[in-house]
């Protein structure tokens, strides 16, 4: 094993931990429990599986792996706050919607060879690419292992 195979390795166990924690808090929580905000005034569990799930399905495009599975829940997820959108998915329907989404993720992740990587994500410029080679598919990546852990431990304070 090279070391940019290497660094992958790290890098992917981290980000396949990371989702299988977000799977064992997620098999925890009931569908009534998702509907409970994290702390008074906050964002709600259902809130934050359908932001997750938003997010990752951005990574399709910024990846340039595909389009979107999920274009519609942007705007619920991204766009607007929690609440804001009288209608949204069920719990039900998320928890369905997020375990396709990592699947898919999963098989387009192990469809690329190491090298591809490092190229750049389609949010950057080739000029800008060519002054911050850091900008790339990796880095998508790292920051959004980062984001997933980051409301992992908010799904945490719903039990």
């Amino acid at each position: 094993m090279n070391s940019t195979e290497t660094v992958l390795k790290m890098i992917f166990d981290r980000w396949d931990g990371s989702i299988k924690n977000c799977d064992a808090i997620l098999s925890s929580l009931s569908d009534e429990q998702l509907q409970k905000e994290i702390a008074p005034g906050k964002n709600r569990g259902i809130y934050l599986l359908g932001h997750l799930i938003a997010v990752h399905d951005d990574m399709l495009t910024l990846l340039d792996m595909g389009n979107k599975l999920y274009p519609e829940l942007r705007k619920h997820f991204i766009d607007c706050p929690d609440k804001a959108v009288a209608e949204i998915p069920s719990a039900k329907e998320l928890r369905a919607y997020w375990s396709k989404q990592c699947e898919v993720l999963k098989q387009k992740f192990e469809s690329l060879q190491p090298g591809q990587w490092l190229e750049k994500h389609t949010a950057v410029s080739a000029e800008d690419f060519a002054r911050e080679p850091h900008r790339n598919k990796l880095n998508i990546i790292i920051t959004r292992t980062s984001h997933l852990q980051y409301h992992v431990g908010q799904l945490v304070l719903l039990k």
